[in-house]
């Protein structure tokens, strides 16, 4: 049995979809104007493992995953006119480069990604739903939701008024009716993304997509719906409002999960305002695997604050290589510690820590419901080949063979100052990086 802890519930809670045979799971996915760093990655990641796990127990055919792209958004429109070009452009390369990104640390696509600017039509027509129901309002061209007209709103993030307007941030404007009220949709001035409405030319409010997508992708109410923390409030809060008031009080969700952050060691939370991000690609580029990146992601429980630090870093290589000595043969059958671990509340730190006394064909079937040791361990000490060592390798055979010990010790320093280590065995001379 699945034990998920649900954010609305505040506890842990036996998971029992409404329909084993299609299990429907949402996470909010990307904004993309710019290249996702490694807090970005890591619900991406979080949400991967649970999707493996689900498909494992209720069948690989049964869940239905849906992961979004906003690709209307301020940002995208700011990107666009500092670079001169079309926002769709911005977009497509960012969509791009976060799936390379997110591919390298073994995510795999999910099984629907719906974009924002496929899906304006049910937008406007969710958002004239709530207008009807007097859950909504028109005011100087924009549509916003009237947060009073919902006595349920606030139940996820359990804020009071006042803490939840100044968690928001609001934007002061004369045409509310109230100061917690949000925009569903506003106007596009000439020049800018926009697209005709019963209330002018505009595009929706960041909250209306998710539901708007949920709803026609999903259904009214889902399974579960997942994100960072830092989306309990706003944006699944008013997500919550506007999805149960445009259906007649039927939930969105059914569990909400939530991942902790992620900071820099010695820092406060990753984020790109704050300006202490790393990007995914800047740490491939500095030659970490995606597989390190992912197993430092998992290291510590989804809902617990993780901290980002060479030292880990270092620690989830080291790991890795003992994991990947003791992985011989075809993956066989998942070992009952490692499943138990994640149907409670993926707890990876106890799956990974069972791991680390299996070998063989249970490891490999058991890490791959983490994502991890997805390829060969000749693969992982020396990458993807390297003509260059291989080469250097067989001139060390060829001078031990003349008997030239000083030319073939000299290799051996070489290749060790690369971070290569020889090892020698009767069947000749292997090689991995340290």
């Amino acid at each position: 049995m699945i034990r998920l802890h649900d954010t609305m519930a505040r506890e842990k809670r036996a998971f029992e979809p409404a329909d084993p045979g299609r299990v429907t799971m949402y996470v909010c996915g990307p904004t993309v104007y710019n290249r996702a760093h490694i807090g970005n990655a890591r619900p991406a990641v979080v949400f991967d493992v649970l999707a493996r796990l689900l498909r494992h127990v209720y069948g690989a055919e049964a869940l239905v995953y849906a992961r979004n792209v906003t690709d209307v958004d301020d940002k995208i429109i700011d990107a666009a006119k500092v670079e001169g070009v079309d926002p769709s452009e911005i977009t497509a390369r960012y969509e791009r480069f976060y799936l390379e990104d997110m591919g390298a640390l073994g995510v795999r696509p999910p099984d629907i990604a719906p974009k924002a600017t496929g899906h304006v039509g049910e937008m406007i027509a969710m958002i004239s739903r709530l207008i009807d129901a007097g859950n909504a309002y028109e005011a100087d061209g924009h549509v916003l939701f009237h947060v009073p007209s919902d006595p349920g709103y606030g139940a996820l993030g359990r804020r009071d008024r006042e803490a939840m307007i100044a968690g928001a941030r609001v934007e002061v404007a004369s045409y509310k009716k109230d100061a917690a009220d949000f925009v569903l949709w506003k106007p596009s001035p000439e020049g800018v993304i926009g697209w005709d409405s019963p209330w002018g030319r505009g595009r929706p409010g960041w909250h209306i997509e998710c539901s708007a997508m949920i709803k026609a992708h999903l259904g009214e109410t889902i399974d579960i719906h997942g994100g960072g923390l830092d989306l309990i409030f706003p944006h699944h809060e008013n997500e919550i409002a506007q999805s149960r008031c445009a259906h007649e009080g039927a939930p969105l969700a059914r569990y909400w999960l939530h991942n902790g952050f992620l900071s820099m060691a010695g820092s406060e939370k990753m984020s790109k305002s704050l300006g202490n991000v790393v990007t995914v690609a800047e740490l491939l580029e500095q030659g970490h695997r995606g597989e390190t990146l992912r197993l430092a992601l998992l290291s510590a429980h989804y809902r617990q604050p993780l901290e980002w630090s060479p030292q880990l870093l270092a620690q989830s290589k080291a790991t890795l290589d003992r994991l990947y000595r003791n992985a011989e043969g075809a993956a066989g059958a998942p070992d009952q510690g490692v499943l138990d671990a994640l149907a409670d509340d993926l707890n990876t730190p106890l799956a990974l820590s069972r791991l680390a006394q299996l070998e063989g064909p249970a490891l490999r079937a058991s890490a791959a419901l983490l994502g991890l040791l997805e390829q060969s361990a000749e693969a992982w000490f020396q990458g993807e080949g390297d003509d260059r060592i291989d080469g250097l390798v067989a001139a060390r055979t060829d001078a031990k063979k003349r008997r030239d010990f000083a030319e073939a010790d000299r290799i051996r320093a070489e290749l060790a100052a690369e971070g290569v280590v020889l090892e020698d065995g009767p069947q000749g001379t292997t090689w991995r990086r340290a």
